[in-house]
């Protein structure tokens, strides 16, 4: 819950924020053996998305670009294009299947944008959305069993229900006055 907290006011506040995108790019040319494996990809008829392991080994060994083993790629024409979105960044990678010539960005954006894209659930996969719903859900629990903890204290206490009204109106008032 902290963490969300911290985060929520990070993202309210995120262009003032001081950052430096950290860009690293490469620029290079396929082995022609490499090359063909991908050429045998887009002349099956199926067009293969994946790029082959053993050009994925190569671009790891080479230039420490490590492409996740199931991400999907586009093809057009005698391009492929891998798009790599993950938490606090991106990159990109493109391959002419022609001349073999490749380039690949990554972009980090720090650690603050890291966390902010896990608040949002940006980028994620699966088990950190499910995640996310199950505190989701904790939080609704954790909510609900406070109203009903006001509910069975209120008789004792006058000031209860005045401040869970303002706990209330404050923000819709806040939304209806200054949201627009």
């Amino acid at each position: 819950m902290l963490l969300f907290a911290v985060t929520g006011v990070t993202l309210n506040h995120a262009a003032e924020i001081p950052s430096t995108p950290e860009i690293v790019s490469h620029e290079g040319q396929v082995p022609d053996a490499l090359i063909e494996a991908v050429r045998n990809l887009a002349s099956d008829g199926r067009e293969q998305r994946i790029l082959p392991g053993v050009l994925k080994k190569w671009l790891a060994a080479e230039y420490q670009i490590h492409i996740p083993r199931a991400r999907r790629g586009e093809w057009d024409g005698g391009e492929f294009y891998l798009a790599l979105p993950r938490p606090g960044g991106d990159a990109w990678f493109s391959l002419d299947t022609e001349s073999g010539e490749f380039i690949y960005e990554s972009t980090d954006r720090g650690w603050i944008a890291y966390f902010n894209d896990l608040h949002k659930g940006r980028d994620t996969g699966t088990a950190w959305r499910w995640y996310l719903d199950l505190f989701a859900v904790a939080c609704i629990v954790f909510c609900l069993t406070g109203f009903w903890l006001l509910w069975q204290q209120s008789s004792r206490r006058v000031s209860t229900w005045p401040i869970t009204a303002l706990g209330v109106l404050i923000p819709l008032v806040i939304a209806l006055v200054f949201i627009h």
